[in-house]
């Protein structure tokens, strides 16, 4: 049952808060904006980080996998959580609990503590995360309205991964790699300030958490992204490994049936009932996991080969951001004219493309000759493909499902970004076990073998579009 008030109450609070859509808008998207920064801020201070607190070069990358692997397996609880204790109120929290943990992380003196606060602050950020696009769904109604949000909240995500890493660089160039973190602490007390007075409460509905289905989930995806890295330092033969995919299996196998049995599960299995929707959802799964590795090898690249200073770095990323910011603010026209297949198409045919010319970088390739183009095509792939994927995963959403929906929406886009990280560090690390040569050869080599497995996920992806999707407005016109 819903505690949710009136419909004639329900409906005039809407009214009354989307008669300031642009402050609602401008404080949702900075929430999501530092969740989606915080997934690649500390990228270009990874070295310094490496240098002080002595991590390996495969551990190295849990600094990123603690953070999104806590952050994806956490979002349908977050999602949950939201719709009974509010949207508004969950947002808050979230946003307190990744300051806070940013404020630690920032202050860590070893290896241990800095992984733990980047968990706690994935665990605010699933908090975050459901609660931002939900309240956009409840805010802006389907069609213009929500399209323009749309368009905008999508665009954060691209933006704010290349934006984190020219805030990072320039903090880790300027001070320290800590400040990446601790940034976070006077942003997030002002939005902790400003929610409650400019954006009004969800209905709230009564039920219980689904904790046996969230421990299962989030243990299941955290033994199968450890094992993959596991494998990455010992290799396939290591039994380790191969016991931790064993009971990943069992606890993903497990979960799927405690969703499909739960009065209220964090995972409502019907959602998946609507071809678009489920095409859709495996897509969102499978485009970040072919490019995400990118931030992390091409910011080895350029500190490394290139010998970029780390504010260098972050603003090497620019024609990234660029490409992603042009592409966004036209893809609510293109949206309405043509339907969301062919924007998926041409975005998913760029990031293949994008990953296939990073697979030929060479160690004498300069950034103009190496780095530029594939970042272009990846910045325009990147804009003109998540806005539709979000408008065919929400069309036709109830209110009432917007927490879940949206859940599983961001689960599947982060935990594709983690766990495609942990496959190519994975094949970094068995093409360069042996290796000969400079350490810039090794790396050259390693990474463009990453990159070709990456550009194969993004053509299963293609595969996906081509052969099951149907785009957004052909299932709303329907």
């Amino acid at each position: 049952m819903s505690s949710a008030p009136p419909a004639t109450e329900s409906a005039s609070a809407s009214r009354r808060t989307v008669a300031r859509p642009g402050t609602v808008l401008t404080l949702i998207v900075t929430a999501y904006l530092m969740v989606g920064l915080d997934a690649t801020v500390v990228n270009v201070a990874l070295p310094d980080i490496r240098r002080t607190l002595h991590f390996s070069p495969t551990g190295l990358s849990w600094v990123l996998n603690a953070y999104t692997l806590a952050f994806g397996g956490l979002l349908l609880l977050g999602g949950r959580i939201g719709d009974i204790v509010g949207r508004r109120r969950a947002l808050t929290i979230g946003v307190l609990l990744f300051a806070a943990a940013s404020l630690a992380g920032g202050l860590a003196a070893d290896s241990g503590p800095l992984l733990a606060a980047r968990a706690v602050q994935g665990a605010g950020a699933a908090l975050i995360a459901p609660s931002t696009l939900a309240l956009i769904t409840t805010h802006f109604a389907e069609g213009p309205a929500r399209h323009r949000a749309l368009a905008v909240y999508s665009s954060m995500a691209g933006i704010g991964a290349s934006i984190g890493l020219v805030v990072g660089g320039a903090l880790t160039d300027l001070a320290s790699w800590r400040w990446a973190l601790l940034v976070n602490v006077p942003i997030g007390v002002a939005l902790a300030a400003a929610l409650p007075r400019a954006v009004r409460e969800t209905p709230r509905h009564t039920g219980r958490f689904d904790a046996v289905g969230a421990i299962t989930g989030t243990a299941g995806m955290f033994l199968l992204v450890y094992a993959f890295i596991r494998v990455s330092d010992s290799g396939w033969s290591d039994t380790r490994a191969l016991t931790c995919f064993a009971s990943a299996a069992a606890l993903l196998v497990g979960f799927l049936r405690v969703e499909s049995r739960a009065r209220q599960p964090i995972a409502p299995l019907t959602l998946f009932r609507d071809r678009g929707r489920a095409a859709a959802y495996a897509v969102i799964l499978l485009l970040p996991a072919g490019n995400f590795g990118a931030f992390y090898f091409l910011t080895l690249y350029v500190q490394q080969v290139l010998d970029y200073s780390p504010l260098r770095a972050g603003f090497a990323f620019m024609p990234l951001t660029a490409g992603v910011f042009a592409t966004v603010r036209v893809v609510p026209r293109l949206l309405a004219r043509f339907g969301a297949k062919p924007l998926l198409l041409t975005g998913s045919l760029l990031m293949v493309a994008a990953g296939g010319w990073l697979s030929r970088l060479d160690l004498g390739d300069g950034y103009a000759t190496g780095l530029l183009g594939p970042m272009l095509l990846l910045g325009v792939g990147v804009g003109l493909s998540f806005m539709p994927l979000n408008a065919t995963i929400l069309a036709g959403v109830t209110p009432r499902e917007a927490g879940a929906a949206s859940g599983l929406l961001q689960t599947f886009q982060w935990l594709g970004g983690t766990l495609g990280l942990a496959v190519l560090v994975t094949v970094y690390g068995t093409a360069t076990r042996g290796a000969h040569g400079s350490a810039d050869a090794v790396l050259v080599h390693g990474a463009t073998r990453a990159f070709e497995v990456g550009a194969g996920i993004a053509v299963i992806a293609l595969a996906v579009i081509v052969t099951v999707l149907r785009g957004y407005r052909s299932r709303t016109s329907e």
